[in-house]
């Protein structure tokens, strides 16, 4: 079977859509099949083209069996509300085009969070006479209101409305939670052809390994508890909370030797940066994005995971990837995210829960964290066991199974 798959986030970007893509993808040519994916030149989230790409009209290369293409877009930085539209729209048009010159596919595939790919997708699907599958990793447009980036707008109810279609004219829908199948489902979207497959992690990357000794010195973390952040700094995830909990830690002479680590980029970032640096804040750490193959090394650094999203209704129906990643890696976890992703943690027993942006109660519980050992050292071990339950590659066999079923109906 040939599986073309559009998405507009693939490694050497190191954000969820991208791994989750890759790793499926690098599974589908281990079982036999031939996959192209269809992407743009990797800037995700500064909005810079990557050492050694180009944004060029057409390149192609091979990834572990993969035939990526990738084609030019108007870039932006993950800022900006009608910047990263112009951005969407550019990849739906370029997409589109170059996936009618891929010939022999069997099923096409579009991918969110943002649905002007998956409207590429269709449209390929559509003229090549073969079934569209979406695969749903967030209700997008209804996260926009979410995070306060447009409140109402008569473009965002025709978004909605293309949003519907889309649902509509899928031959199936890979969804990442089961809140997002029962969202659909309540809007009138055919159950049947619903599929839940989750995140996961790549066990082979992701597993419990000692403090890696030459960041801890080149960082100054020697003799630190480290509570940490990785990801990306959105507007979804509020972090200016981490921050407020990395102040109250500075007024207790018992948590002075806690730092707070923040890796990764996005659209809050410095804004992030600032209220630390004018609040006056020693106890925290502000690092570049780096390599995805260096990011282990970095989870290695923390002691306690920290994974947070704002206080909205439509988050409580996510599940952030990075917490199967603590998972592998036997991190214990502070979660402050409500919903299904918290009675994850909660049957596993790999963590902590506190409310969302209460800084106060994320302080408290790192706090207690550092001053129960045991209760981490348990926390870890559950996680490394809950791991096995969620593991990439039989992940991506049940998506294929998803994908093979519709490509012989």
């Amino acid at each position: 079977m040939h599986i073309l798959f559009l998405t507009d986030n693939f490694p050497p970007e190191t954000n969820a859509p991208a791994s989750r893509t890759f790793d499926h993808a690098k599974a589908w040519v281990a079982e036999g099949h031939e996959v192209t994916v269809v992407t743009c030149a990797p800037n995700f989230p500064k909005g810079k083209v990557f050492d050694g790409y180009r944004n060029r009209l057409w390149q192609s290369e091979m990834m572990d069996g993969i035939r990526v293409i990738r084609l030019w877009t108007y870039i932006t930085a993950n800022d900006g509300f009608v910047r990263r539209i112009l951005d969407y729209q550019s990849f739906m048009v370029t997409g589109f085009f170059a996936s009618l010159f891929v010939r022999r596919a069997d099923v096409v595939v579009g991918t969110s969070p943002q649905f002007f790919t998956a409207c590429a997708a269709w449209a390929s699907a559509a003229l090549k006479r073969r079934p569209f599958v979406f695969e749903l990793r967030d209700l997008w447009p209804e996260s926009i209101r979410a995070v306060g980036a447009m409140k109402q707008s008569r473009v965002l109810d025709v978004f909605e409305r293309l949003e519907m279609f889309l649902y509509r004219r899928a031959h199936a829908i890979v969804s990442v939670t089961q809140s997002f199948k029962q969202n659909l489902i309540d809007r009138c979207i055919d159950g049947e052809k619903i599929h839940v497959v989750t995140n996961g992690v790549d066990a082979s990357r992701f597993s419990p390994m000692p403090k890696d000794g030459a960041l801890t010195d080149a960082l100054g973390l020697g003799g630190k508890f480290v509570a940490g952040y990785i990801g990306t700094h959105g507007m979804a995830h509020s972090l200016e909370t981490v921050v407020d909990a990395a102040a109250i830690l500075t007024r207790d002479e018992t948590t002075r030797d806690i730092r707070i680590l923040f890796l990764g980029d996005g659209a809050r970032r410095r804004a992030v940066m600032e209220k630390a640096d004018a609040l006056g804040l020693n106890n925290v750490l502000f690092l570049q994005s780096v390599p995805k193959a260096d990011v282990p090394r970095y989870w290695s650094l923390l002691d306690v995971a920290v994974i947070h999203l704002r206080k909205t209704d439509l988050f409580k129906t996510v599940i952030p990837s990075k917490m199967f990643e603590c998972f592998g890696m036997g991190l214990p976890i502070l979660h402050g995210v409500e919903g299904e992703s918290a009675d994850i943690l909660n049957s596993v027993g790999a963590g902590m829960t506190f409310e969302p942006e209460n800084a106060e109660d994320l302080a408290a519980k790192i706090k207690h964290l550092k001053d129960n050992p045991d209760q981490m050292n348990a926390y870890a071990e559950r996680g490394q066991q809950g791991a096995a339950s969620y593991d990439r590659q039989t992940l991506a066999k049940a998506m294929l199974r998803v994908l093979e079923h519709v490509a012989k109906r």
